[in-house]
Parts: C-alpha cells; sequence; structure tokens
C-alpha cells in the first residue's frame, strides 16, 4: 500500500523495484497505489501500469487530503491477509519487506522498520525525529516505538481492529500501536 502525492519522477523507479520484489516472492501480490491529488502526472502513469498489471489497483483522491488520509484509503481498499506500508520514494528498502514476512510468519501482527541511521538529514531533523518520539511516549503513547515510519506490515486481525478507528486527526504509528498487538522492529 503506497499513498502518493507528486510522485511523476518516481514512479519509472518504483516500478521496477516492486517488479523485482514481487518476483522474490512466492505469493500472491496486491499493490494499492493512492494518488493523493497530484497535481502532476502521477495518476497518468499509474493507471497506466494498473492497465498492463492486474496485481496493481489504483485510488485517485479527488484532492489532496494528506498522507495519513490516503494512507487510510489504501489500508481500507486493501485486501491481502498482511499489508505492507511503505513510501513512495523507497526511503526504505523493499528488501526489508522479506524480513518482515518471516516475522510475521512466527506470530507478530505488526512488524515495523526502524532506522537505524538518518542518512542525509540535517541535524535539526534528526534532533526534532529523535526528539518527537520521545515526547510522544512519554505523554501520549508508552508502546509507541521510536525511530520508525510508518513502513509496516499489519496483519489482516490487526488492520481490521485499526479500521474500526474512524478519528479525523489520524497517527497511523499510534494507531497501530494503541489498538494493541503483538508488534516486532527489524532494522
Amino acid at each position: 500500500m503506497i499513498p502518493m502525492y507528486n510522485e511523476e519522477e518516481v514512479v519509472d523507479f518504483l516500478r521496477v523495484e516492486l517488479e523485482q520484489f514481487m518476483s522474490e516472492v512466492s505469493m500472491e501480490v496486491e499493490v494499492v497505489l493512492v494518488n493523493d491529488g497530484s497535481s502532476d502526472k502521477t495518476i497518468d502513469k499509474i493507471a497506466h501500469w494498473a492497465s498492463v498489471d492486474g496485481r496493481i489497483k489504483v485510488i485517485h483522491l479527488s484532492r489532496n487530503f494528506g498522507h495519513q488520509i490516503a494512507a487510510t484509503a489504501g489500508l481500507d481498499y486493501a485486501t491481502g491477509d498482511a499489508v505492507v506500508l511503505i513510501d513512495a520514494d523507497l526511503q526504505d528498502p523493499l528488501s526489508v519487506v522479506h524480513q518482515m514476512i518471516e516475522r510475521y510468519r512466527e506470530g507478530y501482527d505488526v512488524v515495523y522498520g526502524q532506522r537505524i541511521a538518518r542518512h542525509g538529514e540535517s541535524a535539526f531533523k534528526r534532533f526534532s525525529a529523535w526528539a518527537f518520539y520521545r515526547v510522544m511516549r512519554r505523554m501520549v503513547h508508552k508502546s509507541l516505538p521510536v525511530d520508525t515510519g510508518d513502513f509496516r506490515l499489519i496483519s489482516r486481525e490487526c488492520l481490521d481492529g485499526l479500521k474500526r478507528m474512524r478519528e479525523t486527526h489520524r497517527f497511523l504509528r499510534g494507531m497501530v500501536a494503541w489498538v494493541g498487538f503483538e508488534q516486532v522492529p527489524v532494522e
């Protein structure tokens, strides 16, 4: 499941990487691409991709609603036994999804990518991300994993619980932690 906003320049790279990944797994794969009201040619490129590959599903939002709402739309639409949420820019390596699948098969409902380094980011960005997770853990949710993004595998059971939470102002990382299913990181 991939939310997309003005990703025209990365669609071709994403396609190559996803097609390689799909050739490596021995299970049925569905890719849900959510166009979050892009103003470039993202929708044209992903619609064409879906027209030639039945594994690709496209949701087109009428305007830009933001990453969390676009991700929610994709999660609502996804039909798999497990769903992986990734960013279109491939900042998180698809190779890690293989490890996520292994941990899922061990019985974990949520397997999240945990960053061990933040290469290419400013000192302010690294500090603000570090501080954000620690403040959120202390003040809001004690089990919120630190140093994580939205990159994660979610089981169908956990996703069904998450889908019952219809908050208007969504923070999926916190919501996934809050629903209480077994979680484990992969680096």
